[in-house]
């Protein structure tokens, strides 16, 4: 289960707290699954890929709950799916890292990412694969929750468009050789 963080709705589509969603939809256009259901709180997408003659199911999640519900869509579907927590892949963005920057990690803590900590309480493990998405920090006069809600600037896309590919890039790595490989290539 890939899932991409976000929050539902065209005002926030290009927004710096959607890129989980922006990625999702990257990655479902270039595996060619359309997110064309809706169940259990969200927008999904279901196929199998193919990569070097391996083949690998795969769901597509767009959580439709807001970000700090997230975690109510997830486990739900995870429940159905029965998708366990190390089968799991969060795309979101995050303050604390460089903007451009990509982070994959394993499990671990929220970190203070809300949609991460709603996944966490109602999976009740922290136990799942990120990949985290530097926005940066904002400016010191702007408050992080104004900050995160804007849109990318035209030059921030010259960037974050690019990214996009790279983190689908990382996402496909980790559903065929697992999260130590994606780690090793993609971080950085």
């Amino acid at each position: 289960m890939v899932v991409g963080l976000g929050n539902p709705g065209p005002q926030y589509s290009r927004n710096r707290h959607n890129i989980g969603f922006q990625c999702v939809d990257r990655l479902s256009g270039r595996l060619a699954i359309p997110l064309d259901r809706m169940q259990l709180r969200a927008a999904t997408g279901s196929g199998v890929v193919e990569h070097q003659g391996l083949r690998q199911k795969v769901l597509l999640v767009k959580p439709l709950t807001y970000m700090n519900g997230s975690g109510e869509a997830v486990a739900a579907l995870a429940r159905f799916f029965r998708v366990e927590p190390a089968d799991i892949l969060a795309i979101h963005d995050d303050l604390d890292l460089a903007a451009g920057k990509l982070r994959l990690r394993a499990g671990g803590s929220s970190g203070g990412q809300n949609g991460i900590r709603s996944i966490i309480d109602r999976l009740g493990s922290q136990e799942f694969a990120r990949a985290k998405v530097g926005i940066g920090r904002p400016p010191r006069f702007l408050d992080p929750a104004d900050y995160v809600l804007q849109n990318f600037t035209p030059d921030e896309d010259l960037v974050f468009s690019p990214l996009r590919d790279r983190v689908v890039d990382a996402v496909l790595c980790w559903l065929f050789e697992g999260v130590g490989s994606a780690m090793n290539r993609y971080n950085g």
